[in-house]
């Protein structure tokens, strides 16, 4: 008898009771979003603990829908080699090390727009309390840094998906010639094929700015989580199954 995916399950219950906490009962999806997201590390809201608790916030129903489905189809073949132990391990490493990768991509982003400001003619005092006020209507900083600065500082990202981009990725080092079924594609595609398109276009829209799939998209997070799962496959090589099981 197959064993059941135990800590699979146990992450989509606990990310079930998130949600509903955050979107189904009153007065709570604020108090929620301002603990548990990953918010920048200027903003007054931001904690260290929230590398760990974005994972299980989810910007509505399709959100942790979609996610939680990709845990299931993904992760359980691992969980059912590795044990619940090290999948948890894996999971976890390459959550935190999405949040990681994503809050280092937007210090990087925000100091170049905030010195550009600056060097523009605004004080950093005034630079400083336009963020704080959060106000798009204030003329203290010029027109095309507004929107980039006020996101990057009040935007936390939130969702399992980075953590889920790291199971992608070991998926596609030990099942590589899996076929994905795609809704928007005729033919099933290979997990060789597909997981680096999937990774490339995050990095394409990371960069660009532009998303097939919309916008409000943690783009450097799901990269992030893409690079600590191979990160860790390389390191685990030696004892973890490099061919798909008989």
């Amino acid at each position: 008898m197959r064993k059941r995916p135990v800590a699979i399950l146990s992450l989509i219950a606990v990310n079930a009771i998130f949600y509903v906490i955050t979107d189904l009962v009153p007065g709570m999806e604020e108090k929620m979003v301002n603990l548990f997201g990953l918010y920048f590390p200027r903003n007054d809201h931001f904690g260290w603990w929230q590398f760990v608790t974005n994972m299980f916030m989810h910007g509505g129903f399709y959100h942790i829908l979609f996610n939680m489905y990709a845990l299931w189809a993904f992760g359980s073949p691992l969980e059912m080699i590795w044990g619940k132990s090290r999948f948890l391990l894996f999971y976890f490493l390459s959550g935190i090390g999405a949040g990681v990768i994503y809050t280092l991509v937007n210090v990087y982003q925000f100091n170049n727009l905030y010195d550009a400001v600056i060097a523009a003619g605004t004080s950093a005092a005034d630079v400083d309390k336009f963020l704080e006020m959060g106000n798009l209507n204030s003329t203290v900083v010029p027109e095309p840094f507004k929107t980039s600065l006020l996101h990057l500082y009040w935007i936390p990202a939130v969702g399992a998906s980075g953590a889920i981009y790291g199971v992608l990725v070991a998926f596609g080092m030990l099942f590589p010639n899996a076929k994905l079924a795609l809704i928007f594609l005729p033919v099933p595609i290979a997990a060789k094929y597909f997981i680096p398109v999937l990774i490339a276009l995050d990095l394409f829209s990371g960069i660009t700015g532009f998303s097939i799939f919309g916008g409000g998209i943690a783009h450097f997070a799901h990269i992030g989580g893409a690079i600590i799962g191979f990160l860790l496959m390389w390191y685990w090589r030696k004892i973890v199954p490099t061919r798909e099981p008989i």
